[in-house]
């Protein structure tokens, strides 16, 4: 069951700094510079948000629509707290990044994930299940273009999605 305390919202820009302190907390994503949290919570808090619970973040979806497929949101990073855990808050904030006006017009959700990433894979193939739609597993970014040693990075393609309240 969802909790109510939990409220979200766009992200600020002052958020940003609370975001890159809760990432070694939240497991297996990559923590960026502050700097790119800053340019997240700001250039792309139209498709981004954060949950909120107790004036603190417990979770977080950033987010953007690329711009050579703007009917896509590309899903950049997606955190929950391990306190806010098993509440179904990953899938609470993907519906809330997918109704924000900012998403207006999306048919897929996309994500590159790297094999062993097993939360972020069950979150996606769960929404998908969920929504009743396909998630496939298509070429993302291999392991030899990354600089330093890096999995590869699988791109998953969920939709085509039906929002509701949308035409």
């Amino acid at each position: 069951m969802p909790n109510p305390g939990v409220t979200l919202r766009a992200p600020q820009v002052a958020d940003a700094a609370s975001i890159w302190k809760l990432l070694p907390e939240v497991g297996n994503l990559e923590r960026n510079s502050a700097y790119a949290y800053l340019l997240l919570c700001s250039h792309f808090a139209a498709t981004s948000l954060v949950a909120v619970c107790e004036r603190e973040i417990a979770g977080f979806v950033l987010a953007y629509r690329p711009p050579t497929e703007p009917t896509s949101l590309f899903v950049w990073q997606v955190g929950v707290a391990p306190a806010a855990r098993g509440e179904g808050l990953g899938t609470r904030m993907l519906d809330g990044v997918l109704a924000l006006p900012g998403c207006k017009g999306v048919s897929h959700l996309t994500a590159t994930v790297s094999p062993d990433n097993l939360p972020s894979l069950a979150l996606f193939r769960g929404y998908a299940r969920r929504r009743g739609v396909a998630c496939e597993l298509g070429r993302g970014y291999p392991a030899t273009l990354f600089p330093a040693p890096h999995p590869d990075e699988d791109l998953l393609r969920i939709g085509p999605l039906v929002q509701k309240g949308r035409t």
